[in-house]
């Protein structure tokens, strides 16, 4: 294998790897309608966080220093703390569709932050295949009864702003030479925890029809889709270009759709499958370098 060769064949793998993440948070919609108890969001945001950030903690031995502290409550109420919430809030206002999309906007809020805070030139070519996304998206979850609350469409732009600032932020920053993703990870899921604890037992409490499916969800929400998950997720925009790899969050509402058809037992429309077409086009096209820098940045 040539020199040129192996570094794209490592961003190859560390996009496969990376992508893991995003397929992994669509199920987090069917895992929340039908094991969990209804009515506590709060509730299941601080399971998902601080259980399993005290468990990276204990794994990585390793605490904030310094300016750390500082950062990793930013960038764990930006990841997660305020994201889940506002994602839940999201979904009860609005049609699943309708958060999903404004969900996938996500990319593009990145590549405009990326221009902010990273000082990088924007990428047309990213921003162009985000709004592709953001449509393909559109045309597997929009149905005919898509409603337009306020209320939803706020906590969905809210929420997709949060991330996408997160996930700048964490480019940006970067993590400590001594510190590993899953120290980084377990450093944000312990914020998030922390900010969620009163809210969710003020305004949610404690569930009183926690059963065996329940806890399965909150396992599976907690371990595989955060701990998991934002691990490879660190890792990965650690080593990515920050809006390519945002465009792979694409992938979540694909999995969320296709499984929700799965349960429902109901087949895919030629819409969805177009939808489908231009989304996961989008993803990997975003993952590739313009063809000329030159007429796709802009300063």
């Amino acid at each position: 294998m040539t020199t040129t060769a192996r570094p794209a064949a490592t961003r190859v793998g560390w996009t496969a790897l990376t992508a893991l993440a995003p397929a992994v948070w669509g199920t987090t919609y069917l895992v929340t309608t039908h094991l969990l108890p209804a009515g506590h969001p709060l509730f299941a945001a601080l399971m998902r966080s601080l259980p399993v950030g005290l468990i990276a903690l204990l794994l990585a031995r390793r605490l904030p220093r310094g300016s750390w502290w500082w950062k990793s409550a930013v960038l764990g109420v930006l990841n997660m703390g305020a994201f889940f919430p506002l994602l839940f809030l999201a979904a009860q206002h609005l049609p699943g569709g309708v958060a999903a999309t404004l969900g996938a906007a996500q990319p593009v809020v990145v590549a405009f932050l990326a221009v902010a805070i990273l000082r990088e030139r924007l990428s047309t070519w990213r921003v162009a295949w985000g709004v592709v996304g953001v449509f393909g998206v559109a045309l597997v979850v929009l149905g005919p009864d898509a409603a337009l609350d306020p209320v939803g469409i706020l906590a969905g732009l809210a929420g997709a702003t949060s991330m996408a600032t997160g996930v700048v932020l964490t480019k940006r920053w970067g993590r400590p030479e001594d510190v590993s993703a899953l120290g980084l990870a377990g450093w944000q899921l312990t914020a998030a925890g922390l900010f969620l604890l009163i809210p969710a037992l003020v305004f949610d409490g404690v569930p009183g029809d926690i059963d065996g499916p329940a806890v399965g969800g909150y396992l599976w929400l907690g371990l595989v889709g955060a701990l998991l998950t934002y691990t490879l997720w660190f890792a990965g925009i650690r080593r990515l270009p920050v809006t390519a790899t945002a465009l792979l969050g694409l992938l979540s509402p694909l999995v969320a759709a296709v499984l929700g058809a799965a349960v429902a037992g109901e087949a895919l429309t030629l819409v969805q499958l177009a939808g489908f077409a231009f989304a996961l086009t989008a993803t990997v096209a975003g993952q590739l370098n313009p063809p000329n820098k030159k007429e796709t940045s802009l300063s």
